[in-house]
């Protein structure tokens, strides 16, 4: 069995790196794979490693992109005023930069959700489609998640339970399904996160740019969400749907917040699923 960061690098060196301007340094990208582009922006305080069960699903259809967003991973920060505005140029910019005249799908999840929705605002036609999955800032209620910190006193099992408990409180909703590559990404993402998504989170910001965004637009749920507890997934949906009359859903049953790590094969599925309705859709 290899280990997290093995496995990790072996997926991360099967694809090739980019870097586009960001605030004071520079964006990463990766890409892998050939065919029509689908961007995935992963969510706050993480990287491109939230997709890292999706990626190998699709690399084989797709040319699939995966950025660490302004901030994030190894993205410099974006420029002032720090907030999803300045992330979503920066994105913006660089999906210009790099796929030219090429429309992408944009799969967007979390506070990724809010980053994409306000880049594909200002991009326009130049996106295919967008899709949300587990996104906030549609000025609805959602559970308030407490985290539990790391101090320097504490072994590295007494930081890994950490971080398992933090998964299970926000991200995943079956604690057996937590594995020590969850717990390394985790750790892994929190170290290196330095813009700060959960302010935004309770905003309807997302609800307000989504009537500008004329592409097709999907979206995916986990079942059982731990920041959509209010109403659920349902009454996400009815909220994109009321300026998307014809958003293409799915339910990822049995699954929490990070519904494509949790239940990666239901969640791969329903996604090829919803692309493909997306592609028949005119835009």
């Amino acid at each position: 069995m290899p280990t997290p960061a093995a496995t990790i690098a072996a997926l991360d060196q099967r694809g090739e790196r980019f870097e586009t301007p960001c605030g004071a340094g520079n964006m990463v990208w990766r890409r892998w794979g050939a065919g029509a582009p689908v961007v995935f922006l992963h969510g706050g305080s993480g990287s491109w490693m939230h997709w890292i069960k999706t990626i190998p699903a699709f690399m084989e259809r797709y040319e699939v992109w995966a950025p660490d967003l302004p901030g994030l991973g190894e993205s410099a920060m974006p420029p002032e005023p720090l907030a999803p505005t300045s992330c979503a140029a920066v994105v913006a910019a660089g999906l210009r930069a790099t796929l030219g005249d090429r429309r992408p799908h944009m799969v967007c999840f979390s506070f990724g959700c809010h980053v994409g929705t306000l880049a594909a605002m200002e991009l326009g036609s130049q996106i295919r489609s967008l899709t949300l999955s587990g996104s906030a800032a549609l000025g609805l209620p959602h559970a308030r998640v407490d985290f539990t910190k790391e101090h320097s006193r504490m072994t590295p099992g007494e930081r890994a339970d950490v971080h398992r408990g933090n998964l299970h409180a926000l991200m995943i909703a079956d604690a057996s399904r937590i594995d020590d590559l969850a717990v390394h990404i985790q750790a892994d993402n929190i170290a290196k996160a330095r813009f700060r998504s959960r302010p935004f989170a309770t905003t309807d910001e997302i609800k307000r740019a989504l009537p500008f965004i004329n592409a097709p637009v999907g979206a995916l749920w986990g079942e059982h969400d731990q920041i959509a507890v209010t109403g659920g997934a349902a009454t996400r949906f009815a909220a994109i749907r009321e300026s998307h009359p014809d958003l293409v859903t799915r339910l990822v049953g049995d699954a929490g917040h990070w519904s494509m790590y949790e239940q990666p094969d239901v969640f791969n599925a329903a996604l090829a699923d919803v692309l493909n309705e997306l592609e028949r859709q005119p835009s």
